[in-house]
């Protein structure tokens, strides 16, 4: 079954970009205005950069914006698989770069270890004004992964928010990921991802981990997609 989403196509990842620069850019705006100050969660991964571009250029008041991460792979921050490496070169320049960063990898010796402690600075932005989820080939969104150790905890939408160690199918293995109850404690919640093969999957995803996702929600998904 196909989860209720606003789907949002364009014909191209650049114009798909575009738009959705400037559909964030009005949420957090409206944060900003309506309790001077706004937080954004994002994905990491390859599919977001181009966003990103767009989305550092935008004209806010950018030191009273707050993001952080769906989830990372428990590497340093100088490791090339880093969500945060990915973040900080992508989106934190430009206009965006008085934003306030608040990274998931700590000092802890594991992800399960760490995960206490990376939630600490994150709970204070809940409800969070804007989380932008990605979706991977097996229907994962954020560290959510089909069949991973401890997934059920996870998707408990009903728990406590907070950063849960997950186990990857594929190196990085090691992940720290906001829970469902955390992904969706948010006032606008955004789907990106392009492709055929995904918008095909999209169709069957009802009972992987990203339909569950928005199936749970709250508020109404908005998905934005190009081939």
């Amino acid at each position: 079954m196909t989860p209720a989403v606003d789907v949002h196509r364009y014909p191209d990842a650049a114009e798909l970009a575009g738009a959705l620069s400037q559909a964030l850019a009005k949420q957090l705006q409206a944060a900003l205005l309506a309790r001077g100050r706004a937080s954004l969660v994002v994905s990491g991964g390859s599919t977001p950069a181009l966003l990103f571009r767009h989305l550092r250029q935008v004209p806010l008041a950018w030191e009273r914006v707050s993001i952080t991460l769906a989830d990372e792979r428990w590497v340093d921050a100088g490791n090339p698989a880093s969500n945060e490496n990915m973040v900080r070169r992508e989106l934190l320049r430009d206009a965006a770069a008085c934003a306030t960063f608040l990274p998931l990898k700590n000092s802890a010796a594991s992800a399960q270890a760490g995960a206490v402690a990376a939630w600490a600075p994150i709970a204070p932005l809940c409800p969070f004004d804007v989380v932008i989820l990605g979706m991977g080939d097996d229907g994962h969104t954020a560290s959510l992964f089909p069949g991973s150790p401890g997934l059920a905890a996870a998707m408990d939408a009903q728990a406590q928010p907070g950063c849960v160690a997950m186990t990857a199918p594929v190196e990085p293995r090691e992940r720290l990921s906001l829970n469902l109850a955390a992904l969706l404690n948010v006032r606008h919640l955004y789907v990106h991802f392009t492709g055929e093969a995904k918008w095909l999957l999209w169709q069957v995803a009802g009972d992987l981990p990203m339909g569950l996702t928005l199936r749970r929600s709250t508020s109404r998904p908005q998905l934005y997609w190009s081939p």
